[in-house]
């Protein structure tokens, strides 16, 4: 991937992409609200709100749950949500959802995507991984007509999941000291990560990763990330070649 280095003053476009209402929050959050409170653009796609997960709800009422706290959860990190029409656990990989992300990329027209990394223990999570992959060839493609021009995106990073664990070794480390209590009061937005719905305890998991992270990189708190294989490795206080300074 080619390093690209943007002047003070240009403003740019952080996309996540996730599979499920708050898969991006917790990965990607605190890096999200540096930049947007930086003045840059950020926007969260969730390809289904990760509905059938409670112990109690109905699928039906939990997403209504689900999209409201993704909703909180963006304001705060100061992001746009955006939701696409799939269910919970039948995410497909095809033409119909890579061209509908497709034309969410050339809409916002985003410099950076972060997403699942491609080996998980959830297919939803893997599949996002295909259809990004799949989205951002056509969305960069002139000959797809689509409702809005082509655009090419200069980043691609993925998140540290949990569930994505397999073959995932990070490589980028961003500092987000100055914005860790913010992306906390995001991802507690969330019924799952203050507790009740998983016995997964996900609040303890990732603030404590982000110590660890932090740990690693000489700094209070940090998130990590994965380049795509065979890119030039970085490490620093905001993401390779998008830089905040």
């Amino acid at each position: 991937m080619k390093e690209v280095e943007f002047k003070m003053g240009k403003k740019l476009h952080i996309m996540a992409v996730g599979a499920h209402c708050g898969d991006m929050e917790l990965v990607a959050g605190g890096v999200i609200a540096k930049y947007t409170r930086a003045g840059h653009e950020a926007s969260i796609v969730h390809l289904t709100p990760g509905e059938k997960g409670h112990p109690h709800l109905k699928p039906e009422e939990y997403a209504k749950q689900k999209i409201e706290e993704a909703k909180k959860a963006a304001e705060i990190l100061g992001a746009e949500s955006i939701f696409l029409p799939y269910r919970d656990a039948e995410l497909p990989v095809n033409d119909e959802v890579k061209f509908k992300l497709a034309e969410v990329i050339r809409e916002k027209k985003p410099d950076v995507i972060i997403t699942h990394w491609k080996n998980s223990m959830h297919p939803d999570h893997a599949n996002t991984y295909l259809i990004v992959e799949g989205a951002l060839l056509i969305a960069a493609l002139p000959a797809f007509e689509l409702k809005y021009p082509a655009h090419g995106v200069r980043g691609l990073f993925y998140g540290e999941n949990w569930e994505d664990p397999y073959g995932f070794e990070p490589d980028v480390y961003v500092d987000i000291t100055s914005t860790y209590d913010v992306w906390v009061e995001a991802i507690k937005q969330y019924e799952f990560v203050r507790g009740g719905v998983s016995t997964f305890r996900y609040l303890d998991y990732y603030t404590h990763l982000a110590v660890v992270r932090g740990c690693l990189m000489g700094v209070k708190y940090a998130q990590a990330f994965m380049m795509p294989e065979g890119a030039n490795k970085r490490r620093g206080a905001s993401l390779p070649g998008f830089n905040l300074e």
